[in-house]
């Protein structure tokens, strides 16, 4: 279990500061473009480590079609659901709304996985989860009719990323994790190359200089190929609703780095959250 954790919080991690460079990238190549470039080049990547290792894929066409479609679910239609929600709400509001993330995971896993929801579980789960809203400032969120359709499409994001973390633990089990991750953002590309063309109509891509490359190298390589086998990894050897609480490292890695990379404050309330996460991590592992 220590491994697995180590996986899953390592993952969070990095995509905790992922925001950072996104902020950076994302004004200049537009969000499906983005999202396609890192998959194609955390697929090479994966699958370069694959043909090092010389050992061949035991894939049948049903194992196929699952993977494909686990690629599909997490890769295009959560993902994809996450940038149209923030595209149409707010940052704020898709914070809030994505930290349900581990809920959800935590849901699918008694229903799909049958895992015993203990309360010790239960306890660390509401302590991270009350962590997280003390490091987000939860006043400066709006749920007004004006961002409705866009907190709809971020609730079906936190939704279908908590099936398809529980989908991963599933087809894990006799299936390589560096294979479920390569095909998996195969699955993915199927829908975000089609959106990424009909983005290119309306949302040209703007000048690409040296720290743009850079930092789409960043996302495709660390935050996509490194990250998202480590999370799949991590559901592969841990407990989906212990693998859950990993999540809630994102937020407080974000906020941490945030307050060091772009001067924002870092307040009492960061600080509370973080201790509170840090103790529903803990309590969990210690079961």
């Amino acid at each position: 279990m220590t491994r697995g954790a180590l996986y899953g919080l390592t993952a969070a991690a990095i995509w905790g500061g992922m925001y950072v460079v996104s902020d950076i990238v994302l004004p200049v190549i537009p969000p499906f473009t983005l999202l396609t470039f890192r998959l194609l080049f955390g697929g090479f990547v994966l699958a370069f480590l694959l043909l090092t290792r010389n050992k061949p894929i035991d894939m049948t066409r049903p194992k196929l079609l699952r993977l494909l479609g686990v690629g599909v679910l997490g890769f295009g239609v959560s993902i994809g659901a996450q940038f149209v929600g923030t595209d149409l709400s707010t940052a704020m509001n898709g914070s809030l709304i994505t930290s349900a993330s581990p809920a959800f995971i935590v849901l699918f896993a008694v229903l799909i996985l049958r895992e015993r929801l203990t309360p010790r579980r239960i306890i660390a789960i509401v302590l991270a989860t009350v962590g997280v809203l003390f490091i987000i400032d939860i006043s400066q969120a709006n749920f007004g009719s004006q961002t409705f359709w866009g907190d709809l499409a971020l609730v079906a994001a936190a939704l279908t990323w908590g099936l398809y973390s529980v989908l991963v633990r599933a087809v894990s089990k006799d299936t390589d994790t560096l294979v479920v991750t390569l095909f998996a953002f195969y699955g993915g590309s199927l829908l975000t190359i089609p959106a990424m063309l009909v983005e290119t109509n309306t949302r040209p891509t703007g000048e690409i200089t040296l720290p743009i490359v850079l930092g789409v190298l960043y996302l495709g390589v660390v935050s996509t190929a490194v990250a998202m086998w480590l999370w799949n990894r991590a559901f592969a050897l841990v407990d989906a609703s212990v693998a859950s609480l990993f999540f809630f490292a994102q937020p407080l890695v974000g906020a941490v780095l945030s307050a060091l990379v772009l001067g924002q404050p870092f307040t009492g309330g960061m600080l509370i959250g973080s201790v509170l996460i840090a103790a529903g991590v803990l309590l969990a592992l210690r079961e």
